[in-house]
C-alpha cells in the first residue's frame, strides 16, 4: 500500500521547475550572446583557408602531373588534365591512369579555380576570384592564390 505521504514527496521532487528552467535559458542566453559575436565575422576566415587548402592540393596534383609528363599543362588543358588525359597538345605521354584527383573542387564561393601556364606569379598559378568573382580587390573580395601557399 502506497503511503500518502511518500507519494506527495515523489510528486514534489520530480520534474524542474519555471524558475529552474528560466534560470538555465538566461544563462544560456548570456553565454550565446559572448559567443555569438566571435563567430559570426569568422566564415570569410573558414572560406580563404579551404581556399589556400584546395590550392594546396591542387599545386601537388600539378607537381606529380608535371613529373610523370616532364612538363606542365598548358592554360587550354587547364585543371581539367587532373582529372581526364587531355586531347589537345602536347599530349602527356605518362598521364596517369584515374588522374592526379578525384574531382575538381569549386571554390568556397561556388566557382571554378583558374589555372594559368605560364603564370604571372610563378611557373604556373591555380588561383580563385575570390568571393566578387572578379580579378583583383581587396579583402574578402581579393584573388587567392597559389602565390599566398
Amino acid at each position: 500500500m502506497i503511503n500518502k505521504s511518500s507519494l506527495a514527496k515523489s510528486r514534489s521532487i520530480s520534474g524542474f521547475s519555471l524558475i529552474e528552467i528560466m534560470v538555465v535559458v538566461v544563462i544560456m542566453g548570456i553565454l550565446a550572446s559572448l559567443l555569438v559575436p566571435q563567430l559570426v565575422g569568422r566564415t570569410d576566415d573558414a572560406r580563404l583557408m579551404a581556399a589556400k587548402q584546395d590550392i594546396a592540393t591542387l599545386m601537388q596534383a600539378i607537381s606529380l602531373y608535371k613529373l610523370d609528363n616532364y612538363q606542365y599543362p598548358t592554360t587550354k588543358q587547364g585543371l581539367e588534365s587532373l582529372i581526364k588525359k587531355p586531347q589537345t597538345r602536347p599530349i602527356p605521354p605518362n598521364w596517369k591512369t584515374g588522374g592526379y584527383i578525384d574531382r575538381l573542387p569549386a571554390d568556397p564561393w561556388g566557382k571554378n579555380y583558374q589555372y594559368l601556364f605560364p603564370g604571372v606569379h610563378g611557373s604556373f598559378d591555380i588561383f580563385s576570384l575570390g568571393a566578387d568573382g572578379q580579378p583583383g580587390g581587396e579583402g574578402s573580395n581579393s584573388d587567392i592564390g597559389s602565390w599566398h601557399n
